[in-house]
């Protein structure tokens, strides 16, 4: 099946999603790899809010490229969602709806996605490019000094994904 979504995601619409799904998404979307999912669980286990308002967000594991001129933004592809895998779950009972990555997650991920009524997207590795076309604006919004690996807001249009891990566990991943 292939979807348009408007963002934010609701349950009703992540419960309608199925693995294997093509969906395009259009609105808001946080950036955050390794080193800014570091800091959001060091900033919670010091109490402290996170930088973004993590309920009902999607975060997209990637680091861009320098932008060329006349571009928000350079070569935007995945990163492998599994090096986030142990900060996820505590994510997700915060109240992330979403995340967009390459490859597989672990048990306590995708019982994690099940438990919270979550969705995880695969978008596609090496086409880093074509996806940035997707994006209209990038802002950065927190941890200026990670350089690539900054959080950032995003607003893309129709960008492609599918779903990997739906909300009941089914993963597009298992043979």
């Amino acid at each position: 099946m292939e979807r348009h979504i408007e963002l934010p995601l609701t349950d009703e619409i992540i419960r309608s999603l199925h693995a294997g799904d093509y969906v395009y998404l259009t609105g808001t979307v946080y950036t955050a790899r390794d080193a800014a999912h570091k800091r959001m669980k060091e900033a919670i286990d010091r109490g402290e809010s996170l930088p973004f308002d993590i309920r009902g967000s999607i975060i997209y594991y990637m680091g861009p490229s320098p932008a060329r001129p006349g571009r928000p933004i350079g070569s935007a592809g995945p990163t492998t969602a599994g090096r986030m895998d142990k900060y996820t779950p505590e994510l997700l009972d915060m109240g992330l709806k979403g995340m967009i990555g390459k490859g597989r997650r672990t048990a306590e991920v995708t019982d994690a996605i099940v438990r919270n009524c979550c969705i995880y997207f695969a978008a596609v590795g090496g086409a880093g490019a074509l996806l940035s076309q997707r994006i209209l604006s990038s802002e950065v919004i927190a941890y200026d000094d990670l350089g690539t690996e900054a959080i950032r807001k995003l607003k893309v249009k129709d960008f492609p994904v599918i779903v990997a891990i739906d909300c009941q566990g089914r993963c597009v991943y298992s043979s």
